[in-house]
């Protein structure tokens, strides 16, 4: 009787632990990143990159650049409106080499990473030059 009951249990643990290892299995796969809610972290320059708001105030501004001056670009985003982009002297411009205010040239596909202004414009704090998006590229006129 003993040994009995000492086997049934170790059959219920090794029952319970298969069951409980699936099922965590399971809920972790249900569980995915939700980017909408502020929940990306990228990379930039071999650094964590800021987390967006859950607002989405800070998302990254991409498409072509479409005019240029040494304060800042206007980009021509993928739906077709343009939004300001003010440089500082603390903007990061960054290729596949540190790049420089003169790389920021009309025609350049770039993603922004900065601060939205009440006026609807960004303030830059990292600027990635030709980024790999996974969208279609800004159609060109």
């Amino acid at each position: 009787m003993k040994n009995n009951l000492i086997l049934g249990l170790i059959v219920s643990l090794i029952v319970g632990g298969v069951v409980g290892f699936f099922g965590g299995m399971q809920y972790q796969k249900s569980q995915r990143p939700n980017f909408a809610q502020g929940n990306f972290v990228g990379r930039e320059n071999g650094q964590l990159g800021q987390r967006f708001g859950a607002n989405g105030a800070n998302r990254p501004v991409t498409g072509e650049i479409i005019s240029a001056d040494d304060k800042s670009i206007t980009v021509k985003m993928q739906d077709g409106s343009s939004k300001i982009v003010i440089l500082s002297d603390t903007t990061s411009i960054n290729k596949q080499a540190t790049g420089t205010k003169d790389d920021l040239k009309t025609g350049t596909n770039v993603a922004v990473f900065g601060s939205s202004n009440s006026d609807g414009s960004v303030t830059a704090q990292s600027i990635q030059l030709n980024p790999m998006l996974r969208t279609s590229p800004v159609p060109s006129k």
